[in-house]
């Protein structure tokens, strides 16, 4: 129970909860076997709209504290996924789960972005917590309902190729394992966290971003019009806004 009563303590378990959170996004999998072309469409839009409005809200994050670092972290979060995008075509004997290579290499590109902007997410539960545990408790809510839509999006990729509801949970969580992994030590060294928070920021916004605009865009418009697409899109982006002011 002494453990319990410790801030890192607490820093760990919240950051935990944000992690378990990514695995909700699997959760309308588990209720069907089947899904129509529409929705998996549909899901695809809204899972990206959810993205890019995470993403901007990283940014805007980060350009509080530091417009130029934030900036540059944007640019290295896009030079990231380009390589990584262009080392996976590469080798195309890299397999993913028994999938066929082309949707296997696109498993690995997701779960690569969303492991790594976890990095930054974890710093983010910790130096936020450094500076208030009712700030840091907010950060951690407000992160949590942010890694269903990643969790959504790692499921939209797995189950309709034949990965069980079950093992794209799994795998969703394992994507956000660094932000407890991470947030203690940002907890015990804020100071030093905080200096590269920004450039984080800016790096996950970026990443994420090409994510939804160069992988699951595309996805849902094999599914549905461009014009529903766009609609989805912007509501989700209403819903996000709706969703800050509301924690603020």
């Amino acid at each position: 129970m002494e453990v319990l009563q410790s801030p890192t303590a607490w820093v760990f378990i919240a950051a935990l909860i944000t992690a378990i959170a990514t695995g909700f996004g699997a959760i309308p999998f588990f209720f069907a076997k089947e899904f129509s072309p529409k929705f998996l469409g549909s899901a695809n839009a809204l899972a990206a709209g959810l993205m890019i409005a995470a993403s901007f809200n990283l940014m805007a994050e980060g350009i509080a504290e530091d417009a130029t670092m934030t900036s540059f972290g944007v640019g290295i979060g896009l030079v990231f996924i380009v390589l990584s995008a262009m080392f996976l075509e590469r080798h195309e004997d890299i397999q993913f789960a028994h999938i066929d290579k082309l949707a296997g290499r696109k498993m690995l590109l997701i779960l690569a972005v969303m492991t790594v902007h976890s990095f930054t997410e974890g710093i983010g539960v910790g130096v936020s917590f450094g500076r208030s545990e009712s700030f840091g408790s907010l950060i951690s809510a407000a992160i949590a309902l942010h890694n269903i839509p990643e969790g959504l999006a790692i499921s939209l990729v797995m189950v309709p190729r034949g990965v069980s509801a079950l093992r794209a949970m799994g795998w969703s969580i394992f994507s956000s394992l660094p932000q407890p992994l991470m947030a203690v030590p940002a907890f015990l060294f804020v100071e030093t966290f905080s200096q590269y928070l920004p450039a984080g920021l800016g790096f996950a916004g970026g990443a994420m971003i090409w994510m939804a605009v160069s992988e699951i865009l595309p996805d849902a418009a094999k599914e549905i019009s461009w014009n529903r697409i766009a609609i989805i899109v912007v509501l989700s982006l209403i819903g996000m806004i709706l969703f800050q002011d509301l924690l603020s």
